[in-house]
């Protein structure tokens, strides 16, 4: 099945004002930037974000924030991005944080298929706030609940035209377990080749996951905080 659009603006085409997205990337790293900016351009507003973070003021998902096309975020990290942080005091943006571990385990159930987890992290702070907690074997846990998605867009190193996805290093990040979790799951990536080309030994997500899949032009691979030696 061949599931190639010719671009992001084409693979975005049934995504309307209040979805619900999951975006890959950890900080800068592995970020499906043509998608996001196709998101942009596309102008679809009071989006729900699920994503480890929401990039900086200029880049990733931060252009998005410029626009103020998010309503909701849930994420894990949200300490490089100003617009983030006035956004979220004006009052103009929702924020629901979770501890890392949590909103990978959470994504995870989600495209497992599990409604719910007893987690320990979170217990006795505002996180375990207005959650069932449960005594296991002396030991106190937090119900979590999974989180899926309209959409999930990820970014891989290699795909074939069937959507079978290798993954680059750290690149890696949350793009394998949110590319389980969305209802319609689309991919970009570097390289597209065809059915057969990539070896099954390699595959990180295989393409009964991903519905979507366009080859990404013009990557930048942005660097979030750039530490040099002196000259």
């Amino acid at each position: 099945m061949d599931k190639v659009y010719e671009s992001a603006e084409a693979a975005l085409f049934d995504i309307a004002d209040g979805a619900t997205i999951m975006s890959g990337g950890f900080g800068l790293c592995g970020n499906p930037e043509n998608l996001i900016r196709a998101l942009r351009e596309k102008g679809v507003k009071d989006l729900t974000i699920i994503s480890n973070n929401c990039g900086t003021d200029l880049y990733g998902l931060g252009i998005l924030l410029q626009t103020r096309q998010i309503r909701k975020m849930i994420s894990s990290y949200v300490g490089e991005n100003k617009n983030f942080e006035q956004q979220f005091l004006g009052g103009e943006l929702e924020v629901e944080l979770n501890p890392q571990g949590t909103l990978a385990e959470r994504i995870r159930a989600g495209g497992a298929g599990i409604p719910a987890f007893y987690s320990p992290t979170g217990y006795g702070t505002l996180v375990a706030e207005g959650k069932e907690v449960r005594e296991i074997d002396g030991r106190h846990f937090v119900l979590e609940r999974a989180l899926t998605a309209d959409y999930a867009i990820v970014k891989a190193w290699k795909g074939d035209t069937h959507g079978n996805l290798i993954y680059r290093a750290t690149a890696r990040n949350f793009n394998p377990i949110m590319a389980t979790a969305g209802r319609i799951t689309i991919a970009e990536v570097e390289e597209l080749v065809e059915p057969g080309e990539l070896d099954p030994d390699q595959i990180h997500t295989p393409g009964i996951y991903v519905q979507r899949i366009l080859r990404g032009t013009d990557y930048e691979k942005w660097i979030e905080q750039r530490t040099v030696r002196p000259a």
